[in-house]
């Protein structure tokens, strides 16, 4: 009797904070993001006057509600371990970042760990699937400029043209730095039986803990972004002779993260509103590259992509049978590194966004009962 009486009220205890944790979410969603429009709308004249001051105030307001999602995973206890190269000296650089696609909880895990690195949070473009778009979160990725983007072969082609007049339409003109993009194209439950079977029928790397990466977006963002060409190579120099210093220099690295999760159980973006799964510390790895050492024709950009993700595989084979990363070539060690957040700052962003959310409607409200008052 004294066991059942005992996992009835912890069950009990995960649902009150599952439902408490929802009602706080859902209150915050309703504070924060409508401020976060209201807030642009007004700032509309500064758009035409100033457009760079505007998105400068856009990726800090974009910055915090990146921040707020972060902080209800880590107030449930889930956190971030990094290991590999540390990408904080080149955060003022502009760079490409490649992911793994295990769940909804890695862009919630990518919006935690890149806080801390300098202005990547407020210039990033996030390229993300199309279903986004019509997530609470999705009317604030569009403001920002994220592409979101179709999967399936009926699309393919018209997308990664749509991706083209996109990066020229609002890349540099919003001062982006970093672009973030899942090449696997999907989740690896829902992908991995078809990559391995287009892996065997075409003699390729067969892959179990990652999917074949999809090329398209990625040459498309190389060539577009990318400096001046070299024999089939990118060049260091993002401009032709002559060109002035204040323009963009083009994509400079490439950001090779992984992502991974405890006994291989990806984290969803449910756990992070419910917080129904014990604390639980994720892993990311990252590995930098050299712009000018990444190809940008077709074969040789492929195989390089596929090179990147039997990496990944390694890493995280390695990963889940020893509970860290390997050491970086040449090195003994591996050295982690904990991620942490200001609780302080966390604190700040959401009181400020709850004074908003209270500002705007008596503003609202005094404009409604203003309006009705003149007509009647």
């Amino acid at each position: 009797m004294a066991p059942f009486l005992e996992a009835a009220h912890r069950l009990g205890w995960i649902l009150l904070k599952a439902l408490l944790r929802f009602t706080f979410m859902f209150i915050n969603n309703c504070v924060a993001i409508p401020s976060y429009c209201l807030y642009l709308l007004v700032l509309q004249p500064l758009r035409i006057m100033d457009s760079q001051t505007f998105w400068y105030i856009e990726g800090v307001m974009f910055r915090w509600l990146l921040a707020m999602v972060a902080s209800w995973g880590w107030c449930a206890g889930y956190t971030v371990t990094e290991w590999g190269d540390d990408v904080r000296p080149i955060s003022e650089d502009e760079a490409m970042v490649i992911v793994n696609h295990q769940a909804t909880g890695d862009v919630c895990t990518l919006m935690m760990c890149l806080q801390d690195k300098g202005t990547v949070v407020r210039k990033m473009m996030w390229l993300m699937d199309h279903v986004f778009k019509y997530t609470n979160f999705g009317v604030v990725s569009l403001i920002h400029g994220d592409f979101f983007i179709r999967q399936g072969k009926a699309h393919r082609d018209k997308q990664l043209i749509y991706l083209k007049a996109h990066l020229d339409k609002y890349y540099y003109s919003r001062d982006r730095k970093w672009i973030v993009l899942f090449p696997e194209g999907g989740f690896l439950r829902k992908r991995r039986e078809t990559s391995q079977s287009f892996a065997k029928k075409n003699d390729l790397p067969y892959l179990t803990h990652v999917t074949l990466p999809r090329l398209g977006a990625t040459q498309v963002i190389l060539k577009n972004l990318g400096p001046q060409q070299e024999n089939g190579t990118l060049g260091t120099d993002g401009g032709p002779p002559g060109q002035s210093a204040a323009k963009p220099k083009g994509l400079q690295w490439v950001v090779d993260v992984t992502i991974a999760y405890p006994n291989a159980k990806p984290m969803d973006i449910q756990t992070w509103i419910f917080g129904y799964r014990p604390p639980t510390v994720t892993h990311v790895h990252y590995r930098t590259y050299a712009i000018k050492d990444v190809p940008v024709e077709t074969e040789a950009l492929a195989d390089w992509l596929y090179q990147r993700f039997v990496e990944k595989e390694e890493l995280l084979a390695h990963f889940y049978q020893t509970g860290a990363f390997p050491p970086p070539k040449g090195q003994k060690e591996a050295v982690s590194r904990e991620m942490t957040l200001n609780p302080v700052w966390l604190c700040a962003v959401q009181s400020f966004a709850f004074v908003s959310g209270y500002m705007w409607y008596n503003i609202l409200q005094h404009v409604y009962c203003w309006f009705f008052s003149v007509l009647w």
